[in-house]
């Protein structure tokens, strides 16, 4: 049996049609950039992340980018940050200027620890303190991290707050939306997301008027009006194929997402049937809505044994992340070594991504982990 880490063939399958209509329609209308069918998935998108405003962009990368430029930080800045997490987190805030600061991860959930990030504050320098102006949390996997902390330490620090939520549309943190809980929530729309474009696409979220214009403003270079530029922004534009496509998806996140928590909570009893405990920790649903854009599991000895023997088995696994952002090469100006973040660290060298998409049959997943049983038998 073949078990890929991700088949988006069979989802494409049962929408097919209505892609096929949309994208004639916007074919025979040749209205490519923005327009009316980038504004429905805004105000959907706004809608469904309980939100009262929502800009598309050109990818989940742009969004943290542009987010970072509508609040103003830039060269001599710096924003707290997770180091367990995907580069554009880490990359975003370079690209504006201003200089990562990284706090270690809760164990459990992988998301930015509300005690690390504290004591990185409290270690700061006077003139550090005045320069960090941001906070960027990551909803890691599809669970939000403890935001009531998160901005705590905000309103404690004077900082704007960014959610990273890339993988967490619909995720739920005490009953509230992930994107919805910052200045900013910056979503991706990268096609192997649980709401995912044919294409690079994106979206920001935010509950302030005045944030929503200034994202509107620089997303088109700055111009308002057209041809005139009171400030520099960027081409962060959607185009109307990728927002028509997405919107379609929306209607079906929900039944998508239920059949991943299925899926999840099959894994949970056919690990638990095969005694398994002992050897793998299963993902923590530790806030109110895990939506499981991944299903990861940690194996504390021969992680990279495990992934070689489920892809000889035709097992389709990732690593996310197997390098720590204060851990790469291009973040090396900032001092780290190994040892700064030891969660992070051990969560790089022994977790492992398994299949979870939503068609995946009962069969499917019974084969994966009775391949891990065998492994370790």
């Amino acid at each position: 049996m073949k078990v890929p880490l991700l088949d988006l063939k069979p989802q494409y399958s049962t929408i097919k049609e209505e892609v096929l209509a949309v994208t004639q329609e916007i074919f025979d209308s040749q209205y490519f950039i923005l327009g009316p069918r980038v504004e429905a998935l805004e105000a959907d998108i706004a809608d469904y992340c309980q939100v009262a405003h929502a800009v598309g962009v050109s990818s989940g990368s742009d969004a943290l980018i542009l987010s970072l430029m509508a609040a103003g930080i830039g060269p001599g800045d710096m924003v707290l940050t997770t180091p367990y997490t995907f580069f554009a987190t880490a990359g975003a805030i370079v690209r504006v200027g201003a200089r990562p600061v990284f706090a270690d991860i809760e164990p459990d959930s992988y998301n930015l620890s509300p005690a690390a990030a504290e004591a990185v504050v409290a270690a700061m320098t006077l003139d550090e303190k005045s320069r960090l102006k941001a906070i960027i949390p990551v909803h890691l996997y599809g669970q939000c991290a403890d935001m009531d902390a998160m901005n705590a330490i905000a309103k404690a620090c004077d900082l704007v707050v960014i959610e990273d939520a890339a993988q967490a549309i619909g995720s739920e943190y005490k009953g509230r939306r992930a994107g919805a809980m910052g200045d900013f929530g910056c979503f991706s729309f990268f096609p192997s997301k649980n709401l995912g474009a044919f294409g690079d696409g994106g979206m920001v979220t935010t509950g302030s008027k005045d944030l929503y214009d200034r994202l509107r403003i620089l997303r088109g270079h700055g111009a308002s009006p057209k041809y005139h530029h009171k400030v520099i922004g960027g081409n962060f534009r959607i185009d109307a194929l990728q927002a028509a496509i997405v919107n379609i998806k929306l209607r079906y996140l929900d039944r998508w997402t239920a059949a991943r928590q299925d899926n999840a909570r099959q894994y949970r009893e056919l690990f638990g049937a095969a005694g398994l405990d002992a050897r793998v920790v299963l993902p923590a649903e530790v806030q109110s809505r895990h939506i499981y854009n991944q299903f990861v599991i940690r194996v504390a000895e021969g992680r990279d044994a495990l992934r070689e023997f489920l892809l000889r088995s035709q097992v389709g696994t990732e690593i996310y992340y197997p390098v720590p952002m204060h851990l790469q090469q291009c973040f090396s100006d900032l001092g780290h070594g190994p040892g700064d973040f030891p969660e992070a660290e051990a969560a790089a060298a022994q977790t492992l991504a398994l299949p979870i998409y939503p068609e995946l049959t009962s069969d499917q997943l019974a084969f994966v982990v009775e391949k891990i049983q065998h492994f370790f038998a």
